[in-house]
């Protein structure tokens, strides 16, 4: 119903910056909240950043004032800005949304492919 394509990964040094975007399509009547997370290797899926509204934002302890999200909500897209990166910050990226399909329907997940980020010298 519900598709989620992320792009802007790569390759970074430390210290540099990244932006990824995430564009959702299909079915969609409202997408509630977009937000980003994060699997390093050996590690759980975690929060990275989450919008709702632009004064309506959570980020995780780690990234807080290095990572700044955004979103646009007539082109159902969201950004995540990142800045100061770190080698800890490498990982598979996922985009989730939080959509109601219809108005008559419960706001359900969805979820990008993953797009990974690498911080290395």
């Amino acid at each position: 119903q519900v598709q989620l394509v992320e792009s802007g990964g790569g390759l970074v040094q430390p210290g540099g910056s990244l932006r990824l975007s995430c564009a959702a399509s299909g079915t969609i009547f409202r997408i509630v909240s977009m937000g980003w997370y994060r699997q390093a290797p050996g590690k759980e899926r975690d929060l990275v950043a989450r919008i709702i509204s632009s004064d309506n934002t959570n980020y995780a302890d780690s990234v807080k004032g290095r990572f700044i999200i955004s979103r646009d909500n007539a082109k159902n897209t969201v950004y995540l800005q990142m800045n100061s990166l770190k080698a800890e910050d490498t990982a598979v990226y996922y985009c989730n949304a939080y959509v109601r399909i219809t108005p008559l329907s419960s706001s359900r997940d969805f979820w990008g492919q993953g797009t990974q980020v690498t911080v290395s010298s």
